[in-house]
């Protein structure tokens, strides 16, 4: 029977109870989907280590030596066996913690040690070693490359670890050799230079070699990214031929407020604003990514085409994700559309909207005299209505759901055009994956004039140091920002740090006034406390990350980071946007401990050295792995990877979508017998997904 058929209960060293436990923790339910449990890493069992050799980047090692001693400690659970081992020269500490009972120690003998080391008061000591004795070693045990799989701790509690997936992996293994079909065709597979699908699952899980193990995962690699650009330019694709509104004019409003403007846009506005007047005058529906780093003028961009919508006689709306970001949408758009009198009327929708001020809301959208709306989740209720709804922005849409979004798309009959902001810099690698279906334009200039926000990392020795220039910054008329550090784990310990913090502060500024903003706040006590900070009332504003987005004081010139070792570059950039918004040279000061990790160091580095988002998401993505990122921005789109890695698989990724796109342009629907098999998988992958994600932007 085909692999991919077979019910995973009646292969070898399975069973009904193993197979429940494969379907519930890993969705095995055949032998293909065993098959497809690729290795997490893989261990080199054919080198022989020294304890002298032992470094702190080892992860696991192999020795062998002599247990010279052991003793125990405790009773019951809480016992812990403690052994010395000596390889001739130098000794190590082993350690167990469970099983005590089940280890079996003997003077005298040779025994061969593996585990992975960690240094513990300059003494090498390994927590819970295979200890194997030197007489019931195999060839098998110290040769080539040893595979290694997730498993889940209810897999472990039934003896199914990874020894045990490599048993059931290993029993498949004469079926696989006699062949399974091919997911590519072999056109793409010579002109790219990969494996067949068969010699790939051989190799990746028993490799002979570290070449061979590494053209298996590639080819494995560019198969699942192959299939994700293939649904995402079939999207697309598909998108292309949807009808939009046609808005070719533009007329008096945009130009009234482009002459009214007090400064030159800078090229990169102009370029964007062009892309996105050539997606609206097409005929077909426009959806586009505009990404711009903090203080790029994106808002900017964004009024000027919602004034080419309105010119061409359509209503627009612009959805942030928080009242603080939607009120401060509200008020930057007015006061750019001040010059303009009554001919654009603008008006806010959030939840705090009273239902008195609701009835002329919902009434200008359904006549026609409110040509923007500006709100948050509020904009998705069925109550709110549009006469005529052409053009939709999206700001900093990943923190959006699928479902959330998709709701806007049901007020037209056909759908708006949508512009999709983000201040995230996303690398190109996670764009091309994330947000792959989607045109992208990049404002990559700030406005002239700006100042680069300085950066200096301190370590807490330095605290009165940088207490006193938050003092001298405070005393020249400006604002400072201290923001710590929020742990999903554990927020009550959080807001301890932060009330700690705050009332540290308010000792070592006796003479200052100081607002607290957090999460756990009510809605208008946070805006309240926001609001007092933003009119000047209060010179230092304590809070969590609640104010990584969409405050906007340009007296503000100091962010004052407390344990910025514990944010992601990321983070700690969108916390730097928040200054830097006036004239006057803006500080970012990162204070961390003394003791810091190297991936730590590193982050602390880059933050210093550069101000650019786009070369600190790059860094991020390579420092983090994609998990977050991606996790962040795919925002509930279905795709999972599960061997392909966005970090360090870029030139894989390029790979996989100009080949997904030459088959795509010479057959869009995939019809030709050739492009049958490519046609199938689709078909499966379409079957697994709850969404058609590609028509949401």
């Amino acid at each position: 029977m085909d692999l991919a058929y077979r019910d995973i209960t009646y292969c070898k060293n399975v069973g009904a109870k193993r197979a429940d436990i494969l379907h519930s923790e890993l969705d095995v339910r055949t032998a293909m989907d065993m098959l497809r449990q690729y290795p997490y890493k893989y261990i080199d069992r054919s080198r022989f280590y020294r304890i002298a050799e032992l470094d702190d980047e080892d992860t696991y090692v192999q020795i062998i030596g002599e247990v010279t001693e052991w003793h125990t400690v405790g009773i019951g659970k809480a016992q812990r066996l403690s052994a010395t081992f000596f390889d001739g020269t130098h000794q190590c500490e082993l350690v167990w913690f469970q099983g005590v009972k089940y280890v079996k120690l003997q003077r005298g003998i040779k025994y061969l040690l593996f585990g992975k080391p960690s240094r513990f008061q300059h003494v090498y000591n390994f927590v819970h070693p295979e200890l194997t004795p030197m007489s019931k070693v195999t060839p098998e045990m110290t040769q080539g490359l040893e595979p290694y799989y997730n498993t889940t701790e209810k897999m472990k509690r039934v003896g199914m670890n990874s020894k045990a997936m490599r048993a059931i992996i290993a029993d498949l293994l004469p079926d696989l050799k006699a062949g399974v079909p091919d997911t590519i065709g072999a056109d793409v597979l010579q002109k790219y230079r990969l494996m067949s699908l068969t010699d790939a699952l051989i190799n990746v899980h028993f490799p002979k070699d570290t070449l061979s193990m590494q053209k298996a995962r590639a080819r494995l690699k560019f198969e699942e990214l192959f299939y994700v650009q293939m649904q995402i330019l079939r999207q697309m694709k598909r998108r292309e031929q949807n009808p939009g509104f046609a808005m070719p004019i533009v007329g008096n409003r945009f130009h009234a407020l482009y002459k009214s403007l007090p400064f030159e846009l800078t090229g990169a506005q102009k370029r964007v604003i062009h892309e996105i007047h050539d997606d609206l005058k097409s005929g077909h529906q426009m959806n586009r990514l505009l990404q711009g780093d903090v203080g790029s003028g994106k808002t900017l961009v964004a009024l000027l085409c919602c004034l080419l919508a309105v010119d061409n006689g359509y209503q627009t709306c612009i959805m942030a994700p928080t009242e603080i970001l939607a009120n401060q949408h509200y008020e930057t758009l007015k006061a750019f559309l001040a010059p303009l009198g009554d001919a654009v009327h603008v008006a806010l929708l959030t939840g705090s909207t009273s239902l008195k001020n609701r009835v002329p809301i919902h009434n200008g959208l359904m006549n026609g005299t409110i040509h923007i709306l500006i709100g948050t989740h509020a904009l998705l209720e069925d109550t709110v209505q549009w006469q005529n709804l052409g053009f939709v922005v999206i700001d900093e849409q990943h923190r959006f759901g699928v479902a959330q979004r998709a709701r806007l798309w049901t007020k037209n009959q056909t759908p708006p055009h949508v512009l999709v902001m983000t201040a995230t810099p996303i690398p190109r690698t996670l764009a091309m994956t994330v947000y792959g279906d989607l045109q992208v334009s990049v404002i990559d200039e700030l406005p002239p004039g700006r100042k680069p926000v300085q950066t200096i990392h301190y370590d807490i020795r330095r605290r009165a140091q940088v207490y006193s220039f938050m003092r001298k910054q405070i005393d020249e008329g400006r604002q400072i920002y201290v923001v710590y550090p929020l742990i999903k784990e554990s927020e009550k310990m959080d807001l301890q740090d932060l009330e700690n913090g705050f009332n540290e502060l308010c000792e070592a500024f006796p003479n200052y006034k100081i607002s607290m903003v957090h999460g756990k706040m009510k809605a208008s006590d946070k805006d309240f406390q926001m609001q007092r900070f933003v009119n000047g009332e209060t010179q230092i504003l304590v809070a969590t990350t609640v104010i990584e987005v969409g405050v906007n004081v340009p007296n503000a010139t100091v962010m004052m980071i407390q344990n910025a070792e514990r944010f992601g570059l990321s983070q700690l950039h969108q916390l730097r946007g928040r200054v830097g918004r006036g004239a006057d040279q803006s500080y970012c000061l990162l204070l961390t401990n003394m003791e810091l990790t190297s991936d730590t160091r590193k982050r602390m580095d880059i933050m210093v050295a550069t101000n650019d988002g786009f070369r600190i998401a790059e860094a991020d993505l390579q420092l983090r792995g994609p998990g977050d990122l991606q996790g962040t921005l795919q925002s509930g789109t279905p795709f999972e990877l599960h061997i392909a890695n966005l970090a360090t698989d870029g030139q894989l990724v390029s790979l996989a979508r100009q080949a997904a796109l030459d088959i795509l342009d010479q057959d869009p629907l995939l019809e030709d017998e050739m492009n049958r098999i490519y046609k199938n998988q689709l078909d499966l992958l379409r079957i697994k997904q709850a969404y058609d994600w590609g028509d949401i932007s």
